[in-house]
């Protein structure tokens, strides 16, 4: 499998817009690029919190072959997030169908932060290739740390949806991330001073 590594797993992270474009190609709804915007704004999220699951599941688990997988392939679920994100974004475009429209809507909570959670997630997809990582070298890490308010702002972004089980959904799809961060941060800020303490 190795042989044809990574093409395996952009398949796989490939496999939901599959079908996404099948209904897209064979759908007679008026309504289709509607009803896609809200697969394709889930699964952005879901391969975004995959990718930032990877440190504080090394944290956790040190001797675990998966974390230490997950962190060396985050690229990978990062940048399928930017496609998703950017698909949904097109498709609410699409369905708008008016600049008026559009420029009405962004006053909404929902709607400006996930405009600006997308903005935010351009340069970090732009600069995921191993070409940049080399040429920032440190100034990349602290690039990429803006991925947090990115997940906040997605967060926000879900939660404060219309949609019937918007805040329970995305709730139920950023806690553990959450529960994870916090365990990361008690660790590395927390502990150390109760120690220092206590010693």
């Amino acid at each position: 499998m190795s042989r044809f590594y990574p093409y395996w797993l952009w398949l796989v992270l490939a496999l939901p817009a599959f079908g996404m474009t099948y209904d897209l190609a064979t759908s007679t709804n008026p309504k289709i690029y509607h009803i896609l915007v809200h697969p394709t704004g889930e699964f952005a999220a879901r391969f975004m919190i995959i990718a930032m699951l990877a440190s504080p599941l090394i944290l956790l688990f040190k001797s675990a072959a998966f974390p230490r997988w997950l962190k060396k392939n985050r690229r990978y679920f990062g940048v399928a997030a930017f496609a998703y994100a950017a698909a949904h974004t097109a498709f609410y475009l699409i369905d708008k169908a008016s600049l008026d429209t559009v420029i009405t809507e962004l006053p909404r909570l929902y709607i400006w932060t996930g405009w600006l959670a997308f903005v935010i997630f351009i340069p970090l997809a732009v600069t995921s290739t191993d070409y940049f990582v080399r040429v920032m070298g440190p100034r990349w890490k602290t690039l990429q740390r803006w991925t947090y308010p990115a997940a906040v702002l997605t967060l926000v972004h879900w939660a404060s949806l219309h949609d019937w089980g918007s805040p329970a959904a995305a709730l139920v799809h950023f806690g553990p991330l959450a529960a994870l961060e916090a365990y990361r941060v008690w660790y590395w800020y927390v502990r150390p001073r109760t120690t220092a303490r206590t010693a």
